[in-house]
């Protein structure tokens, strides 16, 4: 009998969750066909275009805080629309920020198993926080490369501040601190690559790297064991600075 009532349970939950489902799933259909008709009409009102606009943040909003990763993933490619619109509402930041750090500062626990860990989920929050390019989206990064533990995260998150105009001193340190903690305990050779064009750009962009933290993790990428590719990569890039160097004196 107790497994017939957990099977049963069971059922009723993912009932429930295809309930919801559906009706996330509708939500969106209808508003992409109201948003559909509204483009066609050449005199749309800027008061319904607005209107639009906040049924699409309502339904980001929803959708990064549901449980599933499907719709979370959802959300993400409806951010993707409204930031191709020129959009960077508040809602926007909100919802990337939910996500970042869901299942790394906010964790849910079901029988002490960890629950919400979606790391191609942050991947892809990272790669639009790239293309928000706030001062609060680079802050987010910065504040994922502290605290995430996923390579393949980190790494996306390295490619999207290497894509901000402002990538500073304090970014490359940062940037530095998780590679060489990888280094350690085990070297990532896409991570590495990440790491290295953001080195490049902000070497072009700075006269070099005068941090002597970052050129040792460039000289230790050239001989570690990391791919040909990347260590050649490293090579290119201290070959660079040595000819930057001399011309320099």
């Amino acid at each position: 009998m107790p497994i017939m009532a957990s099977i049963l349970e069971m059922e009723n939950m993912m009932y429930l969750k295809g309930l919801l489902v559906l009706g996330m799933v509708l939500t969106i259909f209808f508003a992409r066909v109201m948003g559909a008709g509204a483009d066609e009409e050449p005199g749309m009102s800027v008061e319904a275009s607005y209107r639009q606009e906040s049924v699409e943040l309502m339904i980001i909003r929803e959708l990064s805080r549901a449980d599933d990763r499907d719709m979370k993933l959802q959300a993400l490619e409806n951010i993707g629309r409204v930031l191709e619109k020129g959009s960077k509402e508040e809602p926007i930041r909100a919802a990337l920020e939910y996500m970042a750090f869901e299942g790394i500062l906010n964790k849910t626990r079901e029988n002490g198993r960890l629950v919400n860990n979606y790391p191609d989920v942050r991947v892809k929050v990272a790669y639009y926080l790239g293309k928000l390019g706030t001062a609060e989206a680079k802050a987010m990064l910065l504040k994922m490369l502290a605290v995430d533990y996923e390579s393949m995260v980190l790494t996306g998150v390295i490619k999207s501040l290497t894509t901000l105009e402002d990538i500073d001193e304090e970014t490359i340190n940062a940037i530095t601190r998780v590679v060489r903690r990888f280094d350690i305990r085990g070297p990532d050779s896409l991570l590495a690559l990440a790491a290295l064009e953001a080195y490049h750009q902000f070497f072009m962009h700075h006269d070099g790297i005068r941090d002597l933290a970052t050129v040792q993790m460039i000289r230790r990428i050239s001989e570690g064991p990391y791919r040909l590719a990347v260590r050649e990569r490293a090579k290119a890039i201290i070959a660079q600075l040595s000819t930057y160097t001399k011309e320099g004196q």
